[in-house]
């Protein structure tokens, strides 16, 4: 038991000291980087698909997908006209700072306003392993339940934003938001919580204002 705990203890160390490497670059270049965390079909990729599109006007945005498999994401990111990078894990459940730093030779960061991680979607192992992000956001679909927070707790304790994807089918599931939201801030008193929907843009906007409020204090 004592080696497999040093063994985990030196990964995650060392996984720790790339990260700091990661975010003095993101600092000296005055990059915001965020760490974007969800279950499998929580409307990542789509919220990402919106915010590039809206936002390309103000901010030279970049993408960084992660996936066990497949370019499709990385794809549809591309398509809106934003730098796009995939990473296939071969059934790794997360990024790592490793694979962050390699995918960075793809990007052209002179003048890269927002670096956006999108990591393998699981609300369990990317909670653990930092990659060089000023700030972790998790998404929430309501379709998911409202015990989410709950029930992988660590995801919702660090993160500085948890976005409640997809209301605009609250008439046709069981969620209260409410007690989602209750459960996360009992978890971590400073989250922020944004109930959106990616998909028809209601309340987009609040999660746009925290992104340009956040850029602006990396300059």
């Amino acid at each position: 038991m004592t080696q497999e705990v040093t063994i985990v203890r030196n990964v995650l160390e060392a996984n720790d000291r790339l990260a700091e490497e990661l975010k003095a670059t993101f600092k000296e270049k005055k990059i915001l980087c965020l760490n974007l965390m969800s279950s499998p079909g929580a409307g990542k990729t789509t919220l990402l698909e919106r915010t590039l599109t809206d936002l390309k006007d103000e901010f030279k945005m970049a993408v960084i997908e992660g996936d066990l498999q497949t370019d499709n994401d990385a794809q549809r990111v591309a398509a809106t006209g934003a730098q796009a990078v995939q990473v296939n894990t071969e059934g790794g459940c997360h990024l790592d700072s490793g694979m962050v730093l390699d995918s960075l030779k793809s990007i052209d960061m002179e003048g890269l306003d927002i670096l956006f991680v999108e990591n393998v979607g699981n609300l369990v192992c990317p909670a653990e392993f930092e990659v060089g992000e000023d700030y972790k956001v998790t998404l929430l679909s309501v379709a998911e339940g409202d015990d989410k927070p709950e029930k992988y707790p660590l995801m919702f304790h660090i993160s500085a934003v948890m976005l409640l994807n997809k209301v605009d089918l609250m008439p046709y599931v069981d969620f209260d938001l409410d007690k989602a939201s209750g459960h996360a801030t009992k978890l971590n008193k400073d989250i922020k919580v944004i109930p959106i929907s990616a998909r028809s843009g209601e309340n987009l906007e609040e999660w746009y204002s925290w992104l340009r409020e956040k850029r602006a204090e990396k300059q």
